[in-house]
């Protein structure tokens, strides 16, 4: 099948692509620098002729309010109209758990609107919301970091790796659209701020991990639990101490 990737230069979508090719279908990864680009419009209806998925992976390069919104509403209506015109039969979105949990966050809203033009589009489509991915974990501690302390969350946490998200969407991808949203998370749920803890002692640091009981993520707030999955998730198989020693 010929698949197209938006997005497909980052983090996720190197990954996704590689997985893809591997089980021999055509994959384009499409990004500005490949000369496919869903805010101007470029490439699009060329890269869409013939495809059988699209893979949306994009993300703002902007989390200012009203240029992430922008961009997910130009990004989605200029996808969705060169997939109807070109019969694409499944469309695929990397989203959010909690997402319409957390609409006082700019950044929630604009994906909730990215949701709603596919759900809207009449494109048969899965929505995946993931939870928070076990590669944000160094710079949440960066960012909490004081002196010799570390004030962070201590929220409900359920992070999961880049590489078991690539492999849950291209599984995706390639099972039946049903237009449903399921979600995914990592093996294990504990407070961010024990996730952070075990992070810096991995690490050999000697910060002091205070919690501070705030429901906060990267500076907004969200409920106690808004960042897990209030019900059935895939899980991935990557657990923490996994992933800390195969990235320290």
């Amino acid at each position: 099948m010929k698949i197209v990737i938006i997005g497909g230069t980052g983090l996720i979508g190197t990954k996704v692509a590689s997985h893809l090719s591997q089980l021999r279908h055509t994959v384009i990864t499409g990004s500005p620098s490949t000369g496919i680009n869903s805010i101007t419009g470029e490439g699009i209806s060329e890269a869409m002729q013939g495809t059988d998925i699209v893979i949306d992976l994009s993300n703002s390069p902007s989390f200012e309010t009203e240029q992430v919104l922008e961009f997910f509403e130009t990004s989605g209506r200029n996808l969705m109209a060169a997939e109807v015109e070109a019969g694409v039969k499944h469309h695929l979105a990397l989203s959010i758990v909690g997402v319409d949990r957390m609409l006082d966050l700019g950044y929630m809203r604009a994906k909730k609107v990215q949701e709603d033009l596919i759900r809207n589009s009449g494109i048969p489509f899965t929505i995946i919301r993931s939870t928070q991915f076990l590669e944000f974990i160094p710079a949440l501690a960066a960012a909490a970091t004081q002196g010799d302390e570390v004030h962070v969350s201590d929220v409900d946490f359920q992070p999961i790796a880049a590489e078991d998200v690539a492999k849950l969407v291209a599984d995706f991808a390639l099972a039946d659209a049903e237009n449903l949203t399921p979600e995914i998370a990592g093996p294990e749920r504990r407070a961010q701020s024990d996730f952070i803890a075990a992070y810096i002692q991995e690490k050999g640091n000697h910060q002091k991990v205070i919690p501070n009981q705030k429901n906060e993520y990267f500076g907004g707030l969200v409920p106690q639990d808004g960042l897990v999955p209030q019900g059935q998730a895939t899980l991935g198989e990557i657990d923490f101490a996994t992933w800390v020693s195969d990235n320290l």
